[in-house]
């Protein structure tokens, strides 16, 4: 088969490829040209914004987008500079002209990985629906049609924002000494400016535009988080911030060096928006999420959703609304309020002024948060199988209900996502097998790690003895 002509498939965070397989110039063409017959004829003149991050020819390609778009009579703004995902996302959501944007981008994927996201006219995720109907769309050859789209810094007005939501004058006042690590993604310079505007005083690493990450994954986790564990040591800083390759994961460093897991970013964060600023609503979670999470909503008063894995879902129940926190197992956060995609710039923002205006490490914040909503030690195992065994376990699983797992008998069983059996002390284990991949993902969490480890031998254990 024509390389130009293979088949292009949406996953749940957007399209991705090899750039020595089938992310070339002629397949990003093709996925532009689907884009804009289907918002060109749907909504002919209407705003698509464009962005791109820092990989191997993404600003070129990005141009190829927005002048394959343009040829469709949609009015496309191009990003003057590298953008992050939730730039782009809210420039969708502050111009009520706009039908949707796209950014070239593989978000903490390796370097050797392109990709493209696509967002909605409110900056949030596409559907499901939509992105079936861009396959459909996608032809074999591309097309040669060009218009012309206007160059634009978007970016600047995100970046202002973000400033507005944020205790300014607490932070100033305190000036925290902060390590910003955009791992050579999207967020370069861009988180950084916010922090120093601020009045914060920073420290960048791996701010050097290079176009393998320097060696490391842009991904937001140890092992590839060494490098600001150890800057926020030697330069004495109360906090330090990572953000993955397109900007729309965060993680954070204590004081000590310490990263802190996502199950702990969750819960500290709805505090934060509770208890610091006042907001009350519900919080959506994926059925893969930390107990720690429902334990802090439950003592906040917040109701508690739990959905099944994938963003798309969290974002639908933000579309009904009354939603404060969406939480993902990996990290994502959502705060609809500012925007109904995840930001890992604003979440930064909100814990430095968390610190700023507590006056407190931020490892005794966690150590206080603990002692209110105890401990809980999470872990995730990835069982593989081959293909057909996979889908032996996949047609079982509707019917599998063990009556005990590493002898304790479960008080609430969930077929949603998988098999997911919950303990009287807020345990929990759960059975996935991947979409994509030949993989069962099992989890496990308990408090402590002996019962967690207890239980993930013995879940993996009916997931090999189920097939």
């Amino acid at each position: 088969m024509d390389r130009r002509a293979h088949i292009i498939r949406f996953g749940n965070d957007g399209w991705h490829a090899r750039f020595d397989e089938e992310f070339t110039t002629e397949n990003v063409i093709r996925v532009a040209d689907a884009l804009g017959l289907l918002w060109g004829d749907a909504h002919p003149g209407a705003t698509v914004f464009v962005g791109y991050d820092t990989r191997h020819d993404a600003r070129a390609l990005a141009r190829e987008t927005a002048g394959v778009l343009a040829g469709y009579g949609l009015d496309v703004r191009l990003s003057i500079g590298v953008s992050p995902t939730p730039a782009v996302g809210w420039a969708c959501s502050h111009d009520a002209s706009a039908i949707g944007g796209v950014v070239l981008t593989a978000s903490e994927r390796s370097c050797e990985y392109g990709g493209i996201l696509v967002r909605m006219g409110d900056g949030g995720p596409a559907s499901h629906d939509l992105l079936d109907q861009v396959e459909q769309l996608v032809p074999n050859v591309p097309t040669e049609v060009r218009g012309s789209y206007v160059e634009t810094d978007f970016v600047g007005s995100y970046l202002a924002d973000l400033a507005l939501l944020v205790d300014g004058c607490a932070i100033a006042a305190a000036r925290p000494r902060v390590v910003v690590d955009p791992m050579h993604g999207s967020g370069t310079d861009r988180l950084a400016e916010v922090l120093k505007g601020l009045g914060c005083v920073v420290t960048q690493i791996h701010g050097e535009r290079s176009e393998d990450f320097g060696g490391i994954h842009p991904e937001p986790a140890d092992p590839w988080a060494d490098d600001c564990e150890q800057a926020v040591v030697s330069t004495g800083a109360e906090l330090g911030v990572l953000l993955d390759g397109d900007g729309d994961r965060a993680a954070l460093v204590d004081e000590t060096g310490r990263i802190l897991s996502p199950h702990e970013l969750a819960p500290l964060m709805l505090g934060c928006l509770v208890e610091g600023h006042g907001k009350m609503g519900r919080v959506v979670t994926t059925l893969s999420c930390s107990a720690s999470i429902v334990r802090q909503a439950e003592r906040l008063g917040c109701e508690h959703v739990s959905v099944p894995v994938g963003f798309t879902r969290i974002y639908r129940e933000m579309l009904e609304g009354d939603v404060l926190l969406g939480v993902e197992e990996y990290g994502g956060l959502s705060i609809p309020v500012h925007l109904r995609e995840r930001d890992g710039l604003f979440v930064c923002l909100l814990v430095v002024e968390l610190i700023a205006r507590t006056r407190k490490p931020l490892s005794v914040l966690v150590g206080e948060m603990r002692s209110k909503i105890g401990r809980m030690c999470y872990t995730r195992r990835d069982v593989r199988m081959d293909s057909a065994a996979t889908q032996a376990f996949r047609m079982i699983l509707p019917g599998l209900n063990p009556e005990s797992v590493a002898g304790r008998i479960p008080v609430e069983v969930s077929h949603a996502d998988g098999l997911r059996l919950q303990f009287d002390d807020d345990s929990w284990v759960l059975m996935r097998p991947s979409r994509t991949d030949s993989v069962v993902r099992v989890y496990a969490e308990a408090p402590t790690e002996e019962e967690r480890d207890a239980l993930l031998e013995a879940t993996c254990a009916i997931v090999r003895g189920g097939v």
